[in-house]
């Protein structure tokens, strides 16, 4: 290539072209010498290139330049040809005398202002035109030039850099954005699968504890589809004795393993119980006679349960037992006097109001306290209360509560056990922590008797029996009370009547009364009356209306004028 060039400069002539330095692959760079041309006429880029024609209709037809293919300069007929620059830069000389501008392919001399500069040009290497075609035009793709022939150095523009940073900036700010909502995306996804997984865990634990609203309810919480009687209940009843003022007060504890409900179910005294010998006799009556053997016989046969055990609480171990659990809460409805109080007037022992402390002595006061004029139900549903405030506070732990009813030192009727009472109590105490305890009273009529009606709900429901009071039509219940002074007139009385075909009920004993009464409610019970009094030897006079008590038919009182007959 070097020798290419060296080749064009001699074929101007030495006295056109000087040595001015070399390119940057070490190839000679020349400049041409400015040399006197005629004035030429001004500069018309379509004639110069040879066209032909006048686009502008001057009139003026410019000779077409021969072609030189291979650059030798050999025309002799055209005059070296002007400095090409590309960029109009007006750094390369033309020929001296030459007025034609140079070529701006770009137009940028036609610009007013400040140009951009290039750091660094390279001077162009002239050659000669090759011979004309035939057409008459010169073809300037046919000029000979090479990228090597240029070299640009581009210097740093502050303002490009600038923009850059801008948008590295605004790229980096958008990316930043992007993952933050990224991560604020997937922190909400996170807690939703968190708190789908606790709500599904809540849910599950609540179907699995049967507690699922609709599924449920507090009065009739099966939670399985096993039928009512089919279902699986462990039964104690318990007896509170009133060692101070006498009396009993009755209760069915019932856990239902199926259902996983616990029941208090409160006996009312004049529930009616049959006796070992067929007779008629109240639950008061039948726990004193009975004993606990004899009378758990009996509500089992009435009520068509199965108690497993019977546990006799007499009022010092409830005491000791409230004292033991750290005293209890209860909602009390009465004022209680202080049975110890020596003076009246003296502070109710315990008051009236919600969510009333009481302690071992208070709790015992509470639970046997039955108000002037009140019926022995109001008692009994105190003494609910009241142990079902202590199962809230007794240890649910089977070894706990054990230990507890080996420290209050009673003592258990076989067939229970110690173990066996602190475990069955431990389970109880669950239920009632967790709010799946409730207590019910059993409904008795007047005559002591369960209606089918009345007691389906307990009976049923909660016990899984079936009512079977003893049968009123099948002998006249009579109440005997003694009031002649005399101990033996009552079992005297008695075998006299249950000869005569009647039911005997222990009316107890009262204080002396000169002659004997027999009476009578119901008109329709007035033959049944007189023929009581036939049978005990008494005349027809002593038969009077007036008041029975609630389980019995006909009602006598044994005066000091009742003469036994004779066995």
């Amino acid at each position: 290539m070097n020798d290419r060039y060296d080749a064009g400069a001699a074929g101007h002539g030495a006295d056109q072209y000087e040595l001015v330095g070399y390119d940057e692959y070490g190839r000679p760079v020349y400049r041409q010498i400015p040399q006197q041309q005629p004035p030429q006429q001004q500069y018309d880029p379509y004639a110069q290139q040879g066209y032909g024609y006048d686009p502008y209709a001057t009139g003026r037809q410019q000779p077409v330049p021969p072609y030189d293919p291979y650059g030798t300069g050999d025309t002799g007929q055209q005059p070296p040809t002007p400095s090409y620059d590309p960029y109009g830069t007006g750094t390369q000389q033309q020929q001296a005398g030459a007025h034609s501008p140079p070529y701006d392919p770009y137009g940028r001399t036609a610009t007013s202002g400040h140009q951009p500069r290039v750091a660094e040009q390279t001077a162009y290497i002239p050659h000669q035109a090759g011979p004309v075609e035939d057409t008459g035009i010169q073809d300037r793709a046919d000029r000979d030039y090479h990228t090597e022939q240029f070299a640009f150095v581009e210097e740093p523009d502050q303002d490009s850099e600038d923009v850059i940073d801008w948008l590295k900036f605004t790229e980096n700010r958008t990316e930043r954005r992007e993952e933050a909502r990224r991560r604020a995306r997937a922190r909400v996804i996170a807690l939703v699968v968190v708190l789908a997984l606790i709500a599904a865990g809540g849910v599950g634990y609540l179907w699995y504890a049967g507690k699922l609203p609709g599924l449920s309810s507090s009065d009739d919480k099966t939670g399985t589809d096993t039928p009512v009687a089919a279902q699986k209940r462990d039964v104690i009843v318990v007896h509170l004795h009133n060692t101070k003022k006498g009396g009993t007060s009755t209760a069915l504890l019932v856990d239902n393993t199926t259902t996983q409900q616990g029941t208090t179910v409160l006996l009312p005294n004049s529930l009616a119980l049959s006796g070992d010998d067929g007779s008629t006799t109240t639950l008061a009556k039948s726990v004193d006679d009975d004993g606990s053997s004899g009378t758990r016989d009996a509500i089992d046969t009435v009520l068509g349960t199965e108690i497993q055990g019977t546990w006799r609480l007499d009022t010092p171990y409830l005491q000791n037992l409230v004292d033991l659990v750290g005293n209890i809460e209860v909602d009390t409805n009465a004022d209680v006097p202080d049975p110890d109080a020596k003076t009246k007037g003296a502070a109710p022992l315990v008051r009236k109001g919600k969510a009333q402390t009481l302690s071992g002595k208070m709790a015992v006061a509470y639970a046997t306290y039955q108000g002037s004029g009140e019926a022995q139900n109001a008692q009994l549903e105190r003494f609910g209360q009241v142990m079902q405030a202590t199962l809230r506070k007794l240890t649910s732990d089977t070894e706990g509560a054990t230990v507890t009813v080996q420290t209050l030192g009673m003592i258990i009727e076989p067939p229970l056990t110690d173990k066996d009472l602190g475990a069955f109590l431990a389970k109880l105490a669950e239920l009632a922590k967790g709010g799946d305890y409730k207590t019910a009273m059993l409904p008795v009529g007047t005559d002591g008797t369960l209606s089918a009606q009345a007691s389906a709900s307990v009976v049923k429901d909660v016990l899984g029996g079936t009512a079977k009071s003893p049968d009123k039509d099948a002998a006249v219940r009579v109440s005997v009370q003694n009031a002649s002074g005399a101990k033996d007139n009552t079992e005297k009385a008695r075998v006299v009547l249950l000869n005569g075909g009647f039911t005997f009920l222990e009316g107890g004993t009262a204080s002396a009364a000169a002659t004997s009464e027999v009476r009578y409610a119901d008109a329709a019970d007035k033959e049944n009356a007189t023929e009581v009094a036939k049978t005990l030897g008494l005349s027809a006079d002593a038969v009077t209306k007036g008041d029975v008590s609630g389980n019995a038919d006909v009602s006598v009182v044994l005066g000091q004028d009742y003469e036994p007959s004779s066995p």
